[in-house]
């Protein structure tokens, strides 16, 4: 009897330490930490900013704004999708927490300003209370004062992600300018669980299970993963039309559509900046997804969508080209078009490869062809951006480069091209009533352009130097595949397309191409600011004014004026002005330094004095240090878009890039040109221009994503992709890095 009672306690506390485990008890939650680094020395920074104006001085600039370089995209381990890249599972590191993309702002990448932007729909009670800590307390190293060696900015990302074109508005960060309770949201707001996306709760399996997972898994992370699911889950939705300063304190506050979004700030009504970003970005955006549907009234608002990111370390979404990645019928009905000069549909791709499978069975040339096409017609009807899951047993060669822009500068993968910063910037809404009264701002999208990171582990600013890929960019998005939300049975090859399922699988990115994908990761962009001062409030003036530039990772100097603005005055990029004569423009670039290795003694010695291991761990080694020899221009180019005035108006004619090119000397000192538009004064319609400052060649990690040995008509037939090497390869490769300013846009001025 003893013996039963004891098996039967035995059990009981088995059983206890399961459950216990199933809900996260045995490891700690995730902290947001303190930042544990000083001030850079003043002597620092002021020696940077010297820098700074001598190489204005040198091109002609005798009074220069301060230009000053930031990061206003960050994510920590309180994102799901970078907690996960940090466990063992995923080849992680471990946790980077906010507090070490303070350290790593300061003094691994040498920042100026940097915002955080964690995913808001993870982001419940406990994280985002932490979160404002953590930030309070990074500025608070600085002093305040109007001269602070680093200004970080409170925010999250609102991220929407929908399963069609129809219901997908992209994902935006949310920048707030203030750090006072009275200016913070009680909650961040996010766009809620994708459609068709059922609850967490509802889905997680028991307590039991879930322990037993987290128990047999502890080395690779699953009990971490396990604590941070649970703690996820425990976040509900906050109810529906209620003022936002009336909902509970401990749900999340859900906005599912911009209008929305913009809604719920206006209720906050604190000062706060929306910048889309990864618009173009095909790893989630769905095939044949267009901005046309956010330009009304309500889906934008210029009050608080100033600024659009065009590029960050998920590649470039500048460009547009009028490729098609599916055909949409007026009646919603989709079919695959077929492959152009520079483009081949990933639609098309499927075709051929269940083609190739069939014929390679000895089936008739017909009934492969039949097979062919059904491919291609369950490629294109697949939501969710299931594509590439109908074609079981594939591998990232099979796909060749089907779906890439080919002619694009380090181009997001998969581009949509309709979703462009180009295409966005091309778009007007028809004009009615008296032109005089027509509203530039509501009727067209008027961002300024800047570039981030999107980094994903807690380290601003990664593009300094084109080192450590495993760490510095998403390379380990394809690890996704070794953790829960990748995991899928292995597929065989079959020469037989399969309709995509309908029902939710919580191993989301088993439906993605997400191994392809990992490819395309850069060490990501910067927004860069002509400010009046180094203070937050002259930098959020800066970013309010449009007057701001982004640059794939360096450094470069980027000056674009107006010469002849009304009453004779000069208007600086990001400036809106009407002309009746043809505007004259002046441009001025100075290329970024080049890099000396390992750190400078500033950042040495704040990192040295904290942790032997910090340096590694958080700078892999490598800090921003520049040296005296600073890299040529090449050339500038000049882009001129004439936005719409009646959705007619074909979109391709509109955007003419280049406009004009202008080659450089190879001088260090810089590169300084000057152009009209004679055709203005005549044209009778508005137009905008910018312009990208390009260096000259130097190597860059995931340049060529997919390093094709062979190529054959444009096809990628021997790709050897970055996802393929190992982590100690840097996947490097020649390319042109840039500097794209904001537009100046110049209305007609009626006669």
């Amino acid at each position: 009897m003893r013996k039963v009672v004891l098996g039967g306690i035995f059990s009981i506390a088995i059983l206890a330490i399961i459950y216990a485990a199933g809900l996260g008890w045995f490891v700690p939650a995730p902290k947001g930490e303190s930042p544990r680094l000083r001030a850079v020395k003043p002597e620092v920074v002021q020696r940077r900013a010297d820098e700074i104006n001598s190489a204005a001085r040198k091109i002609g600039i005798s009074e220069p704004k301060r230009i000053l370089f930031g990061d206003l995209h960050v994510h920590t381990t309180f994102s799901f999708d970078a907690f996960q890249l940090s466990l063992p599972m995923a080849g992680g590191e471990g946790a980077h927490p906010v507090a070490d993309a303070c350290d790593y702002a300061r003094h691994c990448s040498a920042l100026d300003f940097w915002s955080i932007n964690d995913h808001a729909i993870t982001l419940g009670p406990r994280r985002w209370a932490e979160t404002v800590d953590a930030i309070r307390e990074c500025n608070a190293i600085s002093g305040g004062g109007a001269n602070p060696d680093l200004v970080t900015y409170l925010g999250w990302e609102w991220t929407q992600i929908g399963p069609t074109p129809e219901f997908h508005w992209g994902h935006k960060n949310v920048v707030l300018r203030d750090l006072d309770d009275g200016s913070i949201p009680t909650r961040p707001i996010s766009a809620g669980l994708p459609l068709g996306t059922p609850d967490m709760s509802d889905v997680a399996p028991s307590p039991f299970l879930m322990g037993l997972y987290a128990l047999a898994t502890a080395s690779e992370g699953g009990d971490e993963l396990i604590e941070y699911l649970t703690e996820t889950a425990g976040i509900h939705d906050c109810p529906a039309g209620v003022p936002v300063r009336e909902l509970p304190t401990d749900c999340r506050e859900v906005a599912p559509t911009p209008e929305a979004l913009f809604d719920k700030l206006d209720d906050w009504g604190h000062a706060a900046l929306v910048i889309p970003h990864g618009t173009a970005w095909g790893f989630y955006t769905p095939p044949g997804s267009s901005w046309d549907k956010q330009l009304t009234p309500t889906q934008h608002d210029p009050k608080w969508q100033r600024l659009i990111e065009v590029y960050s370390g998920h590649g470039n979404s500048e460009e547009y080209r009028p490729f098609l990645e599916v055909s949409i019928a007026p009646d919603g009905s989709r079919s695959c078009p077929e492959p152009g000069k520079n483009y081949l549909p990933s639609c098309w791709r499927a075709g051929e490869i269940i083609e190739g499978r069939c014929l390679a069975e000895d089936k008739s040339a017909e009934e492969c062809a039949t097979r062919a096409a059904q491919a291609r017609q369950y490629f294109v009807d697949a939501d969710r951006n299931g594509g590439a899951w109908t074609v079981p047993g594939t591998t990232v060669a099979d796909w060749q480069n089907a779906g890439q822009c080919r002619d694009c500068f380090q181009p997001a993968f998969n581009l949509r091209p309709r979703s462009t910063a180009q295409y966005i910037l091309a778009l007007g809404r028809s004009r009615s009533g008296d032109k005089a009264n027509h509203d530039s701002e509501t009727d067209r999208f008027q961002f300024g352009m800047i570039g981030s990171s999107d980094n994903h582990s807690a380290r601003p600013g990664t593009g300094y130097k084109e080192v450590s890929r495993a760490e510095f960019t998403e390379a380990r998005f394809g690890n996704f595949l070794e953790t829960p939300l990748g995991d899928s049975p292995e597929r065989e090859p079959l020469a037989a397309s399969e309709p995509m399922s309908t029902e939710f699988s919580p191993a989301v990115f088993s439906t993605f191409e997400t191994e392809r994908g990992a490819s395309f990761f850069l060490t990501g962009g910067l927004a860069a600011v002509h400010s009046e001062g180094r203070s937050r409030e002259k930098i959020w003036d800066a970013l309010q004014r449009r007057e701001v530039y982004g640059t794939s990772g360096p450094r470069i100097l980027l000056w674009f004026d107006l010469l002849n603005g009304p009453k004779g005055a000069s208007a600086p990029m990001g400036s809106e002005v009407e002309l009746e004569v043809g505007p004259i423009f002046q441009v001025r670039a100075v290329g970024s330094f080049e890099q000396k290795p390992g750190c400078p003694a500033d950042s040495l010695e704040a990192l040295q004095a904290d942790d032997a291991d910090r340096l590694q761990r958080l700078c892999q080694g490598e800090c921003y240090h520049p040296g005296d020899q600073r890299r040529a221009i090449d050339r500038i180019e000049v882009i001129r878009i004439l936005p719409q005035e009646n959705k007619s108006q074909d979109i391709q004619a509109l955007i003419q890039d280049p406009w004009q090119v202008f080659e450089c000397p190879r001088d260090t000192a810089g590169c300084r040109i000057a152009f009209t538009d004679p055709s203005f004064e005549h044209s009778n319609r508005d137009a905008l221009y910018y312009v990208r400052a390009i260096e000259e060649p130097s190597l860059a990690v995931g340049a060529d994503p997919l390093g094709c040995n062979d190529m054959k008509d444009g096809r990628c037939l021997q790709p050897e992709p970055c996802s393929a090497r190992p982590d100690s390869d840097d996947c490097l490769a020649t390319t042109e890095e840039r500097a794209w300013s904001s537009p100046i846009f110049v209305r007609k001025q009626e006669g």
